[in-house]
């Protein structure tokens, strides 16, 4: 008698669980509003100490716009190519080596699996070290801590997704430009407040209708914080929501579905990896 009852519980909480699961599985997708709200350019951070890796990295850059390596390596992660693995050496003073700092939580610019990173500047960075003659190490670290560890001598550039921004001239040099980056809304997929919306300009009208009982997610340190909370550089108004932020855009996503917040700001291209991830 114990074993039937205990067999008839079973199957019971088996089906409890099957339809809790059908019940939450379409609001657990995301999605992204894909109107750019910002126009930025991404550069590398350089040593203000080492102006000839500056000219030489200027260089590199205007090279490899010109060859179409640039392009190839972009459409790797824009066009479903298959990315190629970067390993960094260990540092070692005696060596000639091109010490780069990253935040490798921003795919497709820099992520890792494993030992291995993988991602735009990643690539970028294992071209640069061969084309200057050195071996490659990469740091990893937060992003808010990128260009400091450049400017007070622990890495020679910093190649992080990094935009162009005057405060960040402070501690770094920045090279040419390589990449035009936007910034966009991630929001739940069953979320419709945006889903008329044409223009900046419409998206822009709803965000200043919230308030500070409205969260809003972003990276810490990014452009996406920058933008939600008002930017002297950039001519950000910012809006009154509340944010909160975040070591990667992805955490601040997995917030978003855990109902701890509305929205969240982040890159165009990290902004749509995390969904295509997110959605399984």
């Amino acid at each position: 008698m114990k074993r039937i009852v205990s067999l008839i519980l079973a199957s019971v909480l088996v089906a409890l669980t099957l339809l809790a699961c059908a019940s939450c599985g379409g609001t657990q997708d995301v999605k992204v509003i894909d109107i750019a709200l910002t126009d930025e350019k991404y550069a590398f951070g350089v040593d203000k100490n080492q102006p000839e890796l500056l000219e030489q990295v200027n260089e590199f850059i205007q090279s490899i716009k010109t060859n179409g390596q640039l392009d190839a390596i972009c459409e790797k992660y824009f066009q479903g190519g298959e990315p190629t693995g970067v390993t960094s050496a260990v540092e070692d003073a005696t060596k000639d080596q091109l010490v780069v700092a990253t935040n490798a939580q921003f795919e497709p610019f820099e992520y890792k699996k494993g030992d291995t990173y993988y991602g735009v500047d990643m690539e970028i960075a294992k071209l640069l070290a061969d084309y200057l003659g050195k071996e490659l190490v990469i740091k990893n670290m937060d992003f808010d801590a990128v260009c400091l560890q450049v400017s007070q001598g622990y890495a020679d550039i910093a190649m992080a997704g990094l935009t162009v921004r005057e405060d960040r001239e402070e501690f770094v040099t920045f090279s040419e430009s390589y990449y035009n980056a936007s910034q966009m809304l991630v929001v739940m997929a069953d979320d419709t407040r945006f889903d008329e919306c044409k223009t900046v300009a419409d998206v822009e009208a709803i965000l200043k209708t919230f308030g500070k009982d409205v969260k809003a997610g972003c990276q810490t340190g990014t452009t996406g914080q920058f933008y939600l909370e008002g930017d002297e550089d950039f001519e950000f108004e910012g809006y009154g929501v509340t944010t909160n932020g975040y070591k990667a855009g992805s955490l601040a996503v997995q917030d978003m579905i855990n109902g701890n917040i509305s929205f969240v700001v982040i890159d165009e291209a990290p902004a749509k990896c995390i969904v295509r991830e997110m959605n399984g």
